[in-house]
């Protein structure tokens, strides 16, 4: 399977604030995995949430603040990050310029929690 990101359409993240997603590679196109595609604009946000799942991301372009746990840290394009399941993390963009990142995800039912 080959196609272009341009066909496929983004989603309104409703927990998040400023936040869209398309899904590239859905748990039905792949045994294993999905992959996701994140757009954060410009003063955007996601709560601080745990999911079931684990989460490998890819930072496409943009800065932000991720929590982990009680650590902060700046992710950048060209970051990686490891998301081990039921880590609760959040993330606000910084800068001027969207944060995107490709998010991947094990095949399996994702318990997600927004926490206080």
């Amino acid at each position: 399977m080959i196609r272009n990101s341009d066909s496929i359409p983004f989603y309104e993240v409703k927990a998040a604030k400023d936040t869209e997603m398309q899904v590239l590679i859905s748990d039905c196109e792949a045994p294993n995995f999905a992959m996701r595609r994140f757009r954060m604009q410009p003063g955007g946000s996601m709560p601080n949430h745990t999911n079931s799942v684990e989460h490998e991301q890819y930072v496409l372009s943009g800065q932000a603040e991720v929590g982990l746990d009680d650590e902060v840290f700046y992710a950048k394009a060209g970051d990686f990050l490891y998301i081990p399941p039921n880590k609760p993390h959040w993330y606000k963009v910084i800068g001027d310029e969207p944060y995107e990142f490709l998010c991947l995800v094990p095949n399996r039912e994702d318990h997600i929690q927004v926490l206080p």
